[in-house]
């Protein structure tokens, strides 16, 4: 038998130029049991946060499916309305001009936001690399870096441009990344600045490590991931075990193997859309 000990963490608000540093919201805590019992509404149903029971068939519509084939991104601030900078825009279609205006107030131009995509959770994230890319990296402004891979036995797998350059859409779409939100470690559901630590505050490190802050951040088991590094990965599908190769943000600390797997974006009239094409990479949590 396994067990796990529940944590506490104070919530606080994402970063803002009103609000630099970290804050709790209040006096309210959170604890993993209540993480996990978060859901995530859908057109066509609930998807619970402790999904990892649930066979992948579940987890994600297939285009025109239920939801219409919508493929719209959606903010997700269930229980945190009142705190997140989205949380005025639950349940609606995220916008990339919400994004930039939030990037605006971070020191590192950076923003993020949970959400759901054709039935799954996902984090997106804004980077102002077109800006940044080419400052130097000791200004601790963000901006995309492109790596190379290991698996979780410290394997050379590849560099994410082998992939990226086989299919473009892989490389961040005017700015924007948008993640799997499953943790490749048990399945729970990291999140962007839910939790106030050193992983999550607003500032940022370039070379894909541990140290700096604009993480995401998993309060189930403390796994972290940088957004801002995209390599080259190798998971295994749970229910049939094949092997495959991914384009993903790196796993920069914690129990998790590897990193996250992204899903290709694409801007439509304001609104953030991702493509169902690798869906294959989001099935180590059938």
């Amino acid at each position: 038998m396994v067990i796990i000990m529940s944590r506490e963490y104070d919530l606080k608000p994402a970063p803002s130029s009103e609000n630099s540093s970290a804050k709790s919201v209040g006096d309210s805590l959170i604890n993993r049991r209540q993480f996990i019992s978060y859901g995530f509404n859908t057109a066509t149903g609930v998807l619970a946060a402790s999904l990892g029971v649930l066979g992948f068939a579940a987890l994600i519509l297939p285009p025109g499916g239920g939801g219409g084939g919508d493929l719209a991104a959606k903010y997700w601030a269930k229980g945190r309305e009142d705190e997140a900078w989205y949380g005025p825009m639950h349940e609606q279609p995220m916008k990339k001009s919400d994004f930039v205006a939030e990037a605006a107030k971070s020191s590192t131009g950076t923003s993020g936001a949970s959400g759901v995509w054709n039935g799954v959770p996902i984090v997106v994230t804004y980077v102002d690399h077109a800006k940044n890319a080419g400052s130097p990296v000791t200004n601790g402004k963000a901006r995309f870096q492109f790596m190379e891979g290991y698996d979780g036995t410290g394997k050379y797998v590849g560099h994410f441009d082998d992939l990226a350059d086989a299919d473009s859409r892989l490389f961040p779409s005017e700015n924007l990344v948008m993640i799997f939100g499953r943790c490749t470690h048990l399945c729970c559901i990291p999140g962007w600045q839910l939790v106030s630590n050193s992983f999550t505050e607003d500032s940022w490190t370039p070379g894909g490590g541990d140290d700096g802050g604009t993480k995401l951040f998993c309060i189930c088991h403390s796994s972290r991931f940088d957004p801002t590094a995209l390599e080259m990965n190798a998971n295994t599908n749970r229910s049939n075990g094949s092997n495959f190769k991914y384009a993903g943000i790196r796993r920069s600390g914690g129990p998790a193997p590897v990193g996250l797997p992204i899903i290709p974006v694409v801007v439509n009239s304001d609104i953030i859309e991702g493509l169902p094409d690798y869906v294959d990479w989001y099935t180590y949590c059938d």
